[in-house]
């Protein structure tokens, strides 16, 4: 009998493995089958020992580790079938006139630089083709107050999925982008985000932020074969918040 979804002995590599996003997404896959790698600042030894992986400590604004994490997964496991970049950070909550310049760099080496470096690299080592999962954020399609660093730098994880999309499709390498609202991780609980969290509540029709294992789901989605003609899309994970104002929402602006 066949399995839908199944990820058995697919060769994962996952950034940002740590917690949060990441974490849930190693849990899932793992459970699903995969081979994870699981890619991090921090050492992942004992969540790789638990789920039967390997961890490679990584820094993904550094092209020569990027490279050494694929390079090395095909040398342990022969190949490489899915990579998801869920590593990333943010610069703090600034308007854009109190932002500075260290904030947009630091942004970009992760968010962007890094995305990118796993695309270029995880290409060259997918030889039997595969799937690239950019974790994004409905920052990736709007504008976002206070979170201008942010908001640019997963603009241009789209365009990075977009791109690669185009160039990657003759390999047979799919690329796509989930982008969530608020997920309750770590750092959407950094000090200063209230206001974000509890507008994000108000604005989303399902009334709560998004969950880790939610994000997990839809990279299981794009990573098995059953999805083999999802290409090049922006998936929004946003509990209906970009289909319109809900009632609760209005009721609150005009009350």
């Amino acid at each position: 009998m066949n399995h839908f979804f199944s990820l058995q002995d697919k060769v994962t590599v996952i950034t940002g493995a740590a917690q949060g996003i990441g974490m849930a997404v190693a849990e899932r896959c793992a459970t699903a089958g995969a081979k994870v790698i699981l890619a991090d600042l921090h050492d992942c030894f004992e969540l790789a020992e638990r789920l039967g992986g390997l961890s490679i400590k990584t820094d993904v604004t550094d092209e020569t580790q990027v490279k050494h994490l694929m390079n090395e997964t095909r040398k342990v496991y022969g190949r490489v079938d899915v990579v998801v970049t869920s590593a990333g950070i943010f610069s703090g909550y600034k308007s854009l006139q109190d932002s500075e310049e260290k904030d947009f760099r630091a942004c970009f080496e992760v968010n962007a630089m890094g995305t990118f470096y796993c695309i270029k690299h995880a290409a060259s080592v997918m030889d039997l083709g595969g799937s690239i999962i950019n974790v994004g954020s409905v920052a990736s399609i709007t504008g976002e107050i206070h979170l201008g660093s942010y908001v640019a730098s997963k603009h241009s994880v789209a365009g990075l999925t977009k791109t690669a999309a185009i160039e990657l499709g003759e390999k047979n390498i799919r690329v796509n982008c989930i982008c969530p609202t608020t997920v309750d991780t770590p750092m959407a609980h950094e000090e200063g985000g209230e206001y974000l969290i509890e507008s994000s509540k108000l604005l989303v029709p399902l009334g709560r932020l998004c969950l880790p294992d939610e994000v997990a789901a839809l990279v299981h989605f794009l990573a098995a074969d059953d999805c083999g003609y999802m290409n090049g899309q922006l998936i929004n994970l946003c509990g209906g918040m970009t289909a319109g104002l809900n009632e609760r929402a209005m009721n609150k602006l005009v009350g």
